[in-house]
């Protein structure tokens, strides 16, 4: 039965009431939205107007989730308030101050970076204590983008010498033959998303200087061939254009001291049709060794639009 709710904060700051309803009301608005009523604020007490019980006890996790950053002084966005929402809903723990406090790496212009999500958690614990780590989801779960973060890390801290990024050169059923220019020309476009990340890192006259003395190497995956790589943080995105026997080549080009994470979206495979991926039978055939980390990330971790989010589960339940 819907009724109206009134929820109180106690000893509830000004400065915090300000950021919790956000900017001209924003965040007051996203939740209205979110929770399909209207919902007024008014001297430390939010009013739900046309709720029902559920909606009532959700609200309130909600609230507390989010207060327990305003204290700690840690801004949060829209983003945030929406997966909380979206993670309460469905019954699951959330710890925004956690995964916002788990700062694994700075920009260029110095924001932190820390996991968004509880997934993205999990596969930042993982990349901690595995050698190799895989990384399955879909587009826009940050996969790539906290592998290289976290490979940039450990390469300013010394741990590792080198910074290999790598993808299979296979992209939505195109031929790099029919594409003009030398091998780099032809290349270089689907090493793109490759390039972004490390220029939001390091200066591009960082990145190029460490590309000129092969300290950071981004190539095709037929380049991997024939080598160990040792003292490297290996980078094989895009996985799921990879075959069953380039799977096998490129995990056993681990060397000492050397840490791989393969990352990829099994839904968006583009190899030709009757080729199987590899991506797909790896953890049958791997699982049960400790050294090796599977993570397994879904539309509850993208971290884009929110439209994205809804745009996958869409195209998840045709699928299915």
């Amino acid at each position: 039965m819907k009724q109206r709710h009134t929820i109180t904060i106690e000893h509830l700051d000004e400065n915090i009431a300000m950021e919790l309803i956000g900017f001209q009301d924003k965040n007051l608005k996203l939740l209205e939205e979110l929770f399909g009523c209207t919902i007024v604020y008014r001297d430390a007490s939010f009013i739900m107007m046309d709720a029902d019980e559920k909606q009532k006890e959700i609200f309130e996790k909600l609230i507390d989730a989010l207060m327990v950053c305003f204290n700690r002084k840690i801004r949060i966005s829209q983003r945030e308030i929406i997966y909380a929402y979206r993670r309460i809903s469905q019954g699951k723990e959330v710890y925004l101050d956690t995964l916002m406090t788990r700062v694994i790496g700075k920009t260029i212009s110095g924001k932190p970076i820390a996991p968004k999500t509880m997934g993205q958690m999990e596969f930042v614990k993982a990349m901690e204590k595995k050698d190799i780590i895989f990384a399955v989801g879909p587009a826009g779960t940050g996969k790539t983008y906290l592998a290289v973060v976290y490979a940039v890390e450990l390469l300013k801290k010394g741990i590792v010498k080198k910074i290999v990024l790598t993808r299979p050169a296979v992209e939505a059923g195109e031929n790099l033959g029919f594409l003009p220019g030398d091998l780099k020309e032809k290349v270089d476009p689907y090493l793109i998303p490759l390039y972004d990340a490390l220029y939001e890192l390091l200066s591009k006259e960082t990145c190029e200087k460490y590309m000129e003395k092969g300290t950071i190497e981004i190539a095709p995956l037929a380049y991997m061939r024939g080598r160990t790589l040792e003292d490297a943080f290996v980078i094989l995105d895009e996985a799921q254009n990879t075959s069953p026997m380039q799977m096998k080549m490129f995990l056993t080009r681990l060397g000492f001291n050397s840490k791989m994470v393969i990352t990829g979206d099994i839904t968006q495979i583009d190899l030709v049709k009757g080729k199987r991926s590899g991506l797909l039978d790896v953890q049958r055939i791997l699982s049960g060794i400790s050294e090796i980390g599977f993570c397994m990330l879904s539309s509850d971790d993208v971290i884009r639009h929110p439209l994205v989010q809804k745009i996958i589960e869409r195209y998840d339940a045709q699928s299915e």
